[in-house]
């Protein structure tokens, strides 16, 4: 994997730049659609390409380990084969659902035993197996096995769990580097800075994390509930240790104003469920501001659901008619609202990464935030 940047923002530390895999080229910033599954949700993989013009796809180590199993994405070929993916993919490796499943999970230092969500059989999960069910899968980029504390958290408890990230992260690197990709590609380890919201644990982690010098570096533990003032302060403060010679990755992050904050800050990659999750249930982003489509006042409006979307199927139907598919439950309303809110942040990132170009990232960033955080 190769990193460069190509252009840095005046009075900002937000980069453009590119990052080149055995899968293709990312253009940094980047927005990653989320396939828990391996399928990004109520989207065809190719719409996922030729629509929404995604760069690079997410799964789920969790997930996948439990359904299909690792043993047919194995005999698949990997995962790209399993869904006729040919970009990118970057698998988390399940330590996120671990935070999930506080009920059902106990957390020691040899790994997390966990219950499946689904039938409650038992299974364990340690940084090692993590490690190669992951290369099972096939992903380009590997998240090492960490624990994501939640918010509110004890300081004591941040501070104990950082150490056993921490732990758990040299034998991630030291199991991987013992081991060889399965199906002739190069695959990529990223550790995750953990921390919760105290400065002075985020510092150690990010210190801890960048000397182990891998190609690129992940923030975790963030957006899982703490105001957003909180988040962009404990994102500057990593920003700057990290490596700035490495892409950096924000996990799990965020609204469309979250994203612009960010890049400010010196993010290079993001993935959040919003787009799709907010789409099924009639919240569509727009450049002007959020739209509840289930809401009265469009029932009768036949105009575009938004004329300037890079999404045909948004130039396409109008309002009323969405507003009627997501009321009644159609599959097709989900369908045409993950695609316009999935192609409007790739569109985003998009037009952020060229005003970095053209050097007026910042009077951009100060028009556009206020804009996205309205309703309409």
């Amino acid at each position: 994997m190769q990193f460069k940047i190509q252009h840095t923002a005046e009075k900002t530390n937000a980069r453009a730049g590119f990052i080149e895999t055995d899968h293709g080229t990312i253009q940094t910033p980047i927005f990653m659609p989320v396939g828990t599954l391996g399928a990004v949700k109520a989207v065809h993989i190719h719409e996922v390409e030729e629509q929404i013009k995604a760069q690079i796809i997410l799964g789920n180590t969790y997930h996948l380990y439990l359904r299909p199993g690792i043993d047919i994405i194995r005999n698949a070929g990997g995962l790209h084969k399993f869904n006729n993916w040919n970009k990118p993919i970057l698998t988390d490796s399940g330590g996120y659902q671990v935070y999930s499943l506080s009920g059902r999970r106990k957390i020691k230092e040899e790994g997390v035993k966990f219950q499946s969500h689904i039938d409650g059989s038992r299974h364990l999960f340690t940084p090692e197996n993590v490690m190669d069910i992951q290369r099972v899968i096939g992903a380009d980029f590997i998240m090492a096995f960490d624990e994501c504390t939640p918010y509110p958290c004890d300081y004591k408890y941040a501070k104990n769990s950082i150490a056993l990230t921490h732990r758990w992260l040299k034998r991630c690197v030291d199991h991987f580097d013992q081991t060889e990709p399965i199906y002739g590609y190069e695959q990529t380890l990223i550790p995750i800075v953990q921390g919760s919201t105290y400065k002075d644990l985020r510092i150690e982690s990010a210190e801890a994390i960048a000397a182990f010098d891998r190609p690129a570096n992940a923030i975790g533990g963030l957006s899982v509930g703490e105001p957003a003032e909180e988040m962009y302060a404990m994102t500057d403060v990593v920003c700057g240790i990290l490596p700035k010679d490495k892409p950096r990755y924000l996990m799990g992050v965020g609204t469309p104003a979250n994203l612009l904050e960010c890049i400010h800050l010196g993010i290079d990659m993001f993935d959040c469920v919003l787009p799709t999750r907010n789409a099924r249930h009639g919240l569509l982003y727009t450049a002007e501001g959020s739209i509840n489509i289930k809401n009265a006042k469009w029932q009768d409006d036949h105009s575009p659901i938004d004329p300037m979307s890079p999404s045909r199927t948004s130039r396409e139907h109008s309002k009323a008619y969405l507003r009627h598919l997501i009321r009644c439950g159609e599959f097709l309303g989900a369908q045409i609202a993950s695609l316009h809110n999935l192609s409007f942040f790739l569109w985003l990132v998009g037009e952020a990464r060229q005003h970095i170009i053209d050097g007026d990232y910042e009077a951009w960033k100060s028009e556009m935030v206020p804009k996205l955080e309205r309703r309409l």
